[in-house]
């Protein structure tokens, strides 16, 4: 019985901020009849990209809410409105969530209604008494009965506000072309860095490695000491060409990877972070199954680049990384005790992670408070 009433305060707290959702989009009448007007009137044509999107926070809000009620997420499928008006104004009327939304609506305006008329019906139901029947089983009829219809006004807004395929087609073309573009300038980004390091690293010594070859073979004949003496500078260059090649193929695709695996390649690098990290893995085995190349890279300079961070910015001593196996591909979590605030804008190569998994169609999330922690999580999706 405490079960049953405790669901059934659940649901009169969803109806209830259902209901009072359903009277303010009654009162959102006048801001689209104005809308209305004003576009119609060309004068305040501005005004439908802004009414769009209070549109869309009004969905949000009540996407959340019967989430929070379903424990079934609804996603959102909208294109992006910013740029010039005409381009607001295009994405506005031309984007199918914004069908979706007023349908939503729409419908939302005759079934509020009927849920304002029977919020009052439950609890009279509970404090009458029927003729024959006690208290006590007025309250085990009544109380599954307001929570079918908060399961009802759940699913009904469910059919509602879900996004058709087209809107959800829509919405990932446009987060593909965005990945892709992130994808291509993290790419064109890394290859100017190899550019730069072949440049001024590894070509500059095999410059100076054939100027002491050439030195070398003028002395030969006439002063064999200098001679011997600038192949073995020659040896020695030649020895930090390779050096610098090594550390730009290790920028490529560290082989420590090959090596070792994600799982080594991770622990090599706590052990050198400068920080004492602890490493937790949960569902890797050495003798396991491996993730894909370009998933076991991404997550192995996501680690590097969180770790660099905690080490440089962060002001802790400790730092902790997990990596665990999932259904659907790899996650990671990176985690320090500093300080916090970190930031994309900050020059902190956050934004470069991001570029780099969003190009594995993978997501990110940090969070970063003042005064800590940080926690960066990051998951990539992969077949095993």
């Amino acid at each position: 019985m405490r079960a049953t009433l405790r669901q059934a305060g659940r649901a009169t707290v969803h109806l209830t901020v259902a209901g009072a959702m359903a009277f303010g989009t009654y009162l959102f009448n006048t801001v689209l009849l104005i809308t209305a007007i004003g576009t119609v009137a060309v004068i305040g044509v501005w005004l439908l990209p802004e009414t769009v999107l209070l549109v869309r926070r009004i969905a949000g809000a009540k996407r959340r809410l019967t989430t929070a009620w379903t424990g079934r997420e609804i996603p959102e499928a909208y294109q992006v409105i910013d740029g010039p008006l005409t381009q607001r104004l295009r994405t506005a009327v031309r984007d199918p969530g914004t069908l979706t939304d007023l349908r939503w609506m729409a419908a939302y305006y005759v079934y509020g209604a009927l849920l304002l008329l029977a919020l009052p019906l439950w609890p009279v139901g509970l404090v009458v008494d029927g003729v024959g029947c006690g208290l006590l089983h007025r309250r085990a009829v009544v109380l599954p009965w307001i929570t079918r219809l908060a399961d009802r006004e759940a699913n009904r807004s469910t059919s509602l506000l879900r996004p058709s395929p087209k809107a959800l087609l829509a919405a990932r073309v446009e987060q593909l072309t965005a990945t892709r573009a992130d994808a291509i300038a993290a790419h064109g980004a890394e290859l100017r860095r190899i550019e730069r390091d072949l440049h001024d690293g590894t070509q500059a010594r095999l410059v100076a490695l054939s100027m002491r070859i050439g030195l070398a073979k003028r002395a030969y004949d006439h002063d064999p000491d200098t001679a011997r003496k600038l192949l073995d500078g020659a040896q020695e260059q030649a020895e930090k060409a390779l050096t610098e090649l090594r550390h730009v193929v290790r920028g490529i695709h560290p082989p420590i990877l090959t090596d070792r695996g994600l799982v080594g390649a991770v622990r090599a690098l706590a052990a050198g972070a400068g920080l004492r990290v602890t490493v937790d893995v949960a569902g890797l085995a050495d003798d396991g199954p491996r993730a894909p190349a370009a998933v076991e890279t991404a997550a192995y300079f996501v680690v590097a680049e969180a770790l660099t961070n905690a080490a440089k910015h962060s002001g802790s001593p400790t730092a902790s990384v997990r990596i665990t196996r999932v259904r659907r591909g790899l996650r990671v979590e990176v985690a320090d005790q500093g300080h916090g605030g970190a930031a994309e804008s900050s020059g902190s190569g956050l934004l470069g992670m991001r570029r780099r998994v969003a190009a594995l169609d993978g997501t990110v999330r940090m969070s970063s408070p003042a005064g800590g922690p940080t926690v960066i999580e990051v998951e990539l999706p992969c077949v095993w």
